[in-house]
């Protein structure tokens, strides 16, 4: 099939399960689409046993889409300015400690503590799974999504200060998530095979400096070089803590300046014209440009386009547009959001045909699931109980925030980009790295998702502050 008709049947099949949920289901629409998406895919398994081609018909088209590419290479920058545009600077800046350091501090604590308990379980399971790849999961499966967050936000009555630190904590965290994974796929020797690594999409690094003087192309290593980064063992070493702050310092602070830079630029443009046609077009040249030109540069596009996302939404709704601009550049981006996050969550409960259905997968998957909530727990209380003499939260924040940090699209694109490395190295240990990110996943939307307003209703935190 080719680009168009892929698109077509995509968008096509989003609008009708769009359609059945709006008239059946009457569920939250990203959740109502994810969970059609997988009956439609589970119905697709069942057909197969009677018609074998089906299921590997479809997992061709899948192929053809790419999910993790068209997500981190695509979709990602789009939605996260849209969602960012929303967001109150002000509300904020007033919660930036909690956010950082739920950002920063929570995301390592989740990553070793996610490794240890899938290590332990995976030896429980009679299975060897060296600690790598568990930090590898830890590290995907660790930072909460911020599309699938502030799709189900939309939908709640959280109180403003605690719907400010988990969005603001998944606005950012992802760009920390993600540097945590490319240190681990050098330490794993990963990166080589000839082809662009794309456990680097989201980041964007074109080139991981790993000595002192030397820069290391990672898309021109050898096959047979790709068990070394610094000649070290392959499961040992090849990033240090120096090489590994340099990679984050570059990546995220840069692509902070970056955003800063041509958000301002784009400020400018604004606030010289009056006309919400070409204003709505800088918006969106703003965001394709700048999440390109990002890449180019190596630095972090999605910290570009939340930051871009934050200075128009704050600064240039207030200072550079009229209120016909302010509707029409509002109504422009929440339905691009709209519709990017209908086809993401339909392409993730399709992407479940590419799992391996198999008894230890189905155990393992099962037993992430309160793995990661109890990592999660851990790693939301560390930081707030640094915060208590700082700053004040209600007696269930911490709960609410376990709760409602969800894992989403960028888990399961983080764990597809593994394919062409651990995939092909360790076959067994990528599908069970897979199913689980698959697992969390769908919990985490389906269950979390539906479950966290009754949990706000029980809490009684419809009116309060955290």
């Amino acid at each position: 099939m080719g680009l168009f008709q892929i698109i077509a049947l995509l968008l096509t099949l989003t609008a009708l399960m769009a359609y059945v949920n709006y008239k059946c289901l009457r569920l939250p629409q990203t959740i109502g689409l994810m969970v059609l998406a997988l009956g439609f895919s589970l119905a697709l398994i069942g057909l197969s046993l009677v018609a074998p081609g089906v299921v590997e018909r479809a997992r061709q088209v899948l192929d053809q889409i790419d999910f993790d590419a068209a997500l981190l290479n695509g979709m990602l920058g789009f939605m996260l300015f849209a969602g960012a545009l929303h967001v109150d600077m002000g509300r904020l800046w007033s919660q930036k400690w909690p956010v950082a350091l739920l950002a920063t501090l929570g995301v390592v604590v989740s990553t070793v503590l996610v490794a240890g308990m899938t290590w332990c379980v995976f030896r429980v399971l009679g299975q060897d799974m060296p600690i790598i790849y568990c930090l590898l999961f830890g590290a995907l499966i660790s930072p909460t999504d911020p599309i699938a967050v502030l799709a189900i936000l939309k939908t709640l009555g959280v109180p403003k200060n605690l719907e400010t630190k988990i969005a603001g904590e998944s606005l950012f965290n992802d760009g920390v998530g993600v540097v945590v994974f490319i240190a681990l796929m050098g330490v794993a020797g990963f990166g080589g095979h000839g082809h662009e690594p794309k456990a680097d999409v989201l980041a964007n690094p074109t080139q991981v400096q790993v000595a002192d003087t030397d820069v290391v192309d990672h898309t021109a290593l050898p096959a047979h070089a790709e068990a070394e980064i610094t000649g070290e063992s392959k499961h040992l070493g090849g990033v240090n803590l120096g090489e590994v702050a340099v990679l984050f310092g570059k990546e995220t602070l840069g692509g902070a300046v970056f955003g800063l830079a041509i958000g301002v630029l784009a400020f400018v443009m604004l606030r010289s014209v009056d006309n919400y046609q070409v204003e709505v077009l800088i918006s969106l040249a703003l965001v394709a440009g700048g999440y390109a030109l990002a890449a180019a540069l190596g630095l972090s596009g999605p910290i570009a386009m939340v930051v871009c996302g934050l200075l128009i939404g704050n600064h240039g709704r207030a200072h550079a547009m009229s209120d016909i601009t302010r509707q029409n550049l509002d109504t422009f981006w929440e339905l691009i959001d709209e519709v990017l996050n209908a086809v993401l969550f339909v392409l993730i409960g399709l992407e479940v045909l590419v799992l391996t259905f198999d008894e230890v997968n189905l155990e393992a998957g099962l037993l992430a699931i309160p793995m990661v909530l109890l990592a999660r727990l851990i790693a939301v209380s560390l930081p707030m109980s640094m915060l208590k003499r700082f700053h004040e939260f209600t007696p269930h924040a911490v709960k609410v925030l376990t709760w409602g940090g969800l894992r989403g699209g960028i888990s399961v694109a983080l764990a597809l980009s593994l394919k062409e490395t651990l995939g092909r190295e360790a076959p067994q240990s990528y599908q069970a790295i897979l199913f689980m990110t698959y697992a969390v996943v769908v919990f985490s939307i389906v269950v979390q998702g539906l479950t966290m307003p009754g949990l706000l209703r029980r809490l009684k935190l419809g009116s309060t502050t955290a």
